[in-house]
This record gives structure tokens, sequence and C-alpha cells, in this order.
């Protein structure tokens, strides 16, 4: 059974930071490309950065130079540091698993989600 358990959201300041963690299990491993998405009341869901197996990374333009994206291969778990939040980076922000390395395709397996709420 392949599993994706975020953690780390919360309610924070504008300005603050908070860090997501993914922690996968099941067949998703270190061979998989990772990603992070979020979705706000009333709007699509949308890719915020990506990571692949060897490490190259992709942001969307309305997160770079503020969020990193990392894994730790040895425990199995993608990271989304996010600083300088803004309150339009309030949404729940969703791990998914794709194929090994196959990001441009959709991915296989996502998680629950976890809540970020950025405060004015």
């Amino acid at each position: 059974q392949v599993q994706l358990v975020e953690s780390g959201g919360g309610l924070v300041q504008a300005g603050g930071s908070l860090r997501l963690s993914c922690a996968a299990s099941g067949v998703v491993s270190s061979r998989n490309a990772m990603g992070w998405y979020r979705q706000a009341p009333g709007k699509q869901r949308e890719l915020v950065a990506r990571i692949t197996s060897v490490g190259a990374t992709y942001y969307s333009d309305s997160v770079k130079g503020r969020f990193t994206i990392s894994r730790d291969n040895a425990r199995n778990t993608v990271y989304l540091q996010m600083n300088s939040l803004k309150p339009e980076d309030t949404a729940v922000y969703y791990c998914a698993a794709y194929r090994e390395n196959m990001y441009y395709v959709p991915p296989q397996v996502w998680g629950q989600g976890t809540q970020v709420t950025v405060s004015s």
C-alpha cells in the first residue's frame, strides 16, 4: 500500500515560514519524482514545486525564490520550506508521487493534504 503523509501545515503570519514534510511508504522510493501542489478555495489545484530522483527542481513563478523543495532519500521524505509567506499562499498543500521520473504525466499517488493559512 502506497502512502504519502503530509505534516507541518498551520497558521502563520505574513512574512513567516513553515516547513512541510511528506513521508512516503510502500513502493514510492528515491526513484520517484515528487511534487508539492496546492489548492485554494474556488481555484484549481496547481503545481508548486517538483523534484526528480536526481534532485533537479522546478518551481512555479509564484513561489520561486521563496520556497525550496528537497528530499532525504534515506528517510523517504520530501520537504517544502516556505519562506516569506503571503496571504495568497493560503491553500491546502498536497504531496504527490510520480511514476518514476515521469513528471510530465499526472502524479500516481496523492497525500491527504495539509492546510496552510497565512494571515495578513
